[in-house]
């Protein structure tokens, strides 16, 4: 009984291995995106462990917007889990843009986010 009791107790709690800094790195990216200072983000989740390590989080461009509201989805995919971290390919919604883009706009949004997260890099 007592295994039960544990088990609840472990599905509540947040899910770990959840990273901190690729989390923060995947926001900076969509706010360089949509050139906004702050960005209001809802349900974030990564996954260091994976190859490519990923983030994905929801959010919202207005600023009184509700958590249970944000549908709208940002995904970022880096090189490794540890900084510092090479953007690979990141999703606005259901567009993507990465290196291997056929379409010259969007390959051009990606290489402009790839730069922005190098300067930062950079700086820190």
């Amino acid at each position: 009984m007592k295994w039960i009791a544990g088990l609840i107790v472990l599905s509540a709690m947040p899910a770990y291995a959840q990273s901190p800094e690729l989390q923060a790195t995947c926001t900076d990216v969509a706010k360089n995106f949509f050139m906004k200072e702050t960005l209001n983000v809802g349900v974030i989740q990564s996954f260091p462990e994976l190859k490519p390590p990923g983030v994905r989080f929801t959010y919202s461009e207005r600023p009184d917007a509700k958590k249970t509201d944000m549908t709208d989805a940002f995904e970022c995919e880096f090189d490794q889990a540890k900084p510092p971290y090479a953007l690979l390919r990141f999703c606005v919604s259901r567009t993507c843009y990465s290196l291997n883009e056929d379409d010259a706009d969007r390959k051009r949004r990606f290489e402009e986010m790839r730069v922005l997260l190098k300067r930062t890099n950079e700086a820190r």
